[in-house]
């Protein structure tokens, strides 16, 4: 059979693509804008993704199945009478989306998203999203799935939209994980690190200079999942932020191992940038379990409409 080609548009450092690829797909196109997210996905798929994606023709992108973003959330402008949902994302980073999609008409479609843009602008931005992406014809379902359901030791929950030509009359239903198998992050965690230590001066005059239960402190005896690991890690967010009880001064950040480890990579995966930029990419990322469980779900749906097509051509002839 041939191999589903897909194109990874905002793509990060790989994180969709890893999910998606296997022995039946072949990435075709990537694009990412970040310089130091290029390089990281470079090192790991020995191919620099395109630039910016809003100069890219959509005639210069090659023909592909599936199409694969993590497109960043805007607010849409509003919708007027006369406005095709298509025009009302003109000036957005999904419009991108929305043209590569009309040009192309790819089979199927995977978006990730955070979860407020259920409610971006008072709900009109996902207004705008489904009503754009049924005028191009598909018929699209989301979802919010939640990492912890899915082997990894973190509370990360994200909107995810899967979309099929309307003509290949899919029926497609989302994973919903095992949450009675959650991982605890005792698992994942290292011994013996050096180098990751938050100094003493700032735990006393930061994080923990109110007494209000904040931060959360994990240490090897912790069976819970944490907090969400967010892009802005490195700062020591006292409100948001997981530290972890060892090192030096008592308590440290997590290592690098520790955050491929929460989102689901491999401790091969390489991360040729700074400590900074590894905490922002991965925080940025994607959960590799779930979108491969989305992933699979997509790949059976379009085999079996293949099969059936070679069902009905045998039969007619």
């Amino acid at each position: 059979m041939e191999k589903l080609k897909f194109i990874d548009l905002f793509a990060g450092i790989g994180g969709i693509r890893m999910a998606f690829e296997d022995k039946t797909t072949n990435c075709v196109f990537s694009s990412e804008w970040d310089k130091f997210s290029q390089k990281t996905y470079a090192a790991n798929f020995n191919e620099l993704p395109f630039g910016d994606i809003t100069k890219i023709d959509a005639e210069e992108i090659p023909k592909h199945d599936i199409l694969l973003a993590g497109f960043p959330c805007q607010p849409f402008s509003k919708i007027g009478k006369k406005e095709g949902f298509k025009n009302a994302t003109q000036g957005t980073l999904f419009f991108d989306v929305v043209r590569i999609l009309d040009f192309h008409r790819p089979k199927a479609f995977l978006l990730e998203n955070v979860t407020g843009i259920l409610t971006n602008d008072n709900g009109k931005t996902m207004q705008v999203i489904l009503g754009a992406l049924n005028e191009l014809g598909y018929d699209v379902n989301y979802e919010i799935l939640n990492a912890a359901d899915f082997g990894l030791p973190q509370n990360r929950r994200r909107v995810i939209f899967v979309g099929f030509l309307k003509n290949l009359d899919i029926s497609f239903e989302f994973p919903k994980g095992d949450p009675n198998t959650k991982v605890p992050i005792s698992d994942i965690l290292e011994g013996n690190v050096d180098g990751y230590s938050i100094s003493e001066h700032l735990q006393e005059s930061y994080l923990f200079k109110k007494n209000d239960g904040k931060p959360q402190i994990v240490d090897t005896n912790s069976n819970i999942q944490v907090n969400t690991l967010v892009a802005s890690y490195h700062k020591i967010q006292r409100i948001t932020g997981t530290f972890v009880r060892g090192g030096k001064t008592g308590l440290r950040l997590l290592t690098k191992n520790e955050c491929l480890q929460l989102q689901g990579f491999p401790l091969s995966f390489k991360m040729p940038v700074s400590r900074t930029q590894m905490y922002r990419q991965l925080g940025n990322s994607v959960s590799i379990p779930v979108i491969k469980s989305v992933a699979d779900r997509m790949k059976a749906a379009l085999k079996d409409v293949d099969s059936q097509c070679v069902e009905q051509v045998s039969l007619a002839i």
